[in-house]
């Protein structure tokens, strides 16, 4: 009874300073204004994902000390998701070149790690892989490439916010039917700081995430699928393939822009959901479509690798392989063609 409160004291939390902070942003003047890169054509004040981040990080000390956490990854999502959205608030507010972004994205997954630890050894089509002192520098990277494709595919309206939610629940599913209940409690609490976001940002949106929410947003998924390693291997390879739709578009997309040498950190709208909502002309179909695919595709292979014992590398050829054919069939990564 105490849970369920807790989650709807977060999600009443999360609308109301998404409400606070649109008002804000209207005041200060912190609009997005459309340009030839946008994907949006009103402009719209952005930084609302700060309400997710207060809203859930305000909860985690009053969890570890309830026990319903551990101390260890309370400190490292504590520090690290502050940090990330500082730095993201920091650049809504004015700008921050890349390469200091880039270093505080380190510094934050560092700091982390320290809490958390690296990655355990996985099973790999069959063999038992123990990644050492590599597994570290691995995980490092992962979790900047998290937080950082996270901010590339925040790019319409509600995207990021449905896929978290998805991902966040898919996750507390799977740990419910397969008996990993004290893991659950991480997951539907930052599931609920987003769907009070999600209350402003669905489609149409009348505020933007911003850097400082979809950063922290990347990261902490991150973290939940170290946490959920540690517990179980198979629970990894799940959260990898429950991220499937965003890793594949982000990763295609800065693959192909990297080949063919262009800026990566420029701004651009070259993501296969970009070019899906401007062929479509709007936002909705792509969002709604994303949801989808979590719920009806990667989810039940999810849980084919947890609870029916597919080989988790398997598992992930499994459900990228027609993510990474859709991705292409959308342009994800093409070069750009600007009229007028």
């Amino acid at each position: 009874m105490m849970l369920w409160l807790l989650l709807t004291m977060v999600f009443c939390a999360s609308l109301l300073l998404t409400w606070i902070l649109r008002r804000y942003a209207l005041a200060r003047s912190i609009i997005d204004v459309p340009n030839a890169r946008s994907s949006h054509s009103v402009p719209t004040p952005r930084g609302g994902g700060v309400a997710i981040v207060l809203s859930f990080l305000a909860v985690l000390p009053l969890l570890a000390h309830s026990g319903f956490l551990l101390w260890a990854p309370t400190w490292g999502m504590l520090g690290a998701g502050a940090g990330i959205a500082l730095l993201g608030f920091l650049d809504d507010h004015g700008h921050i070149a890349a390469r200091w972004r880039l270093l505080g994205h380190f510094l934050a997954s560092i700091w982390a790690l320290y809490w958390l630890g690296g990655l355990p050894g996985l099973p790999v089509f069959g063999y038992q892989i123990e990644f050492g002192r590599f597994g570290q520098i691995f995980t490092l990277f992962y979790l900047v490439w998290l937080l950082n494709l996270y901010n590339f595919m925040d790019g319409i309206d509600g995207i990021a916010s449905i896929e978290a939610l998805c991902v966040c629940f898919g996750a507390s599913l799977l740990y419910w039917l397969n008996g990993f209940d004290a893991l659950i409690i991480a997951p539907m609490v930052l599931a609920m700081a987003v769907a009070g976001f999600l209350f402003w940002n669905f489609p149409p949106a009348r505020i933007f995430m911003g850097d400082a929410g979809s950063g922290f947003l990347g990261i902490m998924l991150g973290l939940l699928s170290l946490q959920a390693a540690w517990a179980s291997p198979d629970l990894f390879w799940a959260w990898l393939i429950l991220l499937g739709a965003f890793i594949v578009d982000a990763t295609l997309t800065l693959v192909r822009r990297l080949l063919r040498g262009d800026r990566v950190y420029e701004a651009h709208r070259s993501h296969a959901y970009q070019f899906a909502s401007r062929k479509l002309g709007r936002h909705l179909p792509v969002t709604l479509a994303v949801a989808a695919i979590n719920i009806f595709w990667l989810l039940p292979i999810a849980a084919c690798v947890v609870m029916l014992g597919l080989d988790g590398g398997l598992g992930v050829v499994i459900a990228y392989l027609p993510l990474v054919i859709l991705a292409v069939k959308f342009r994800a990564g093409e070069l750009e063609t600007f009229e007028g």
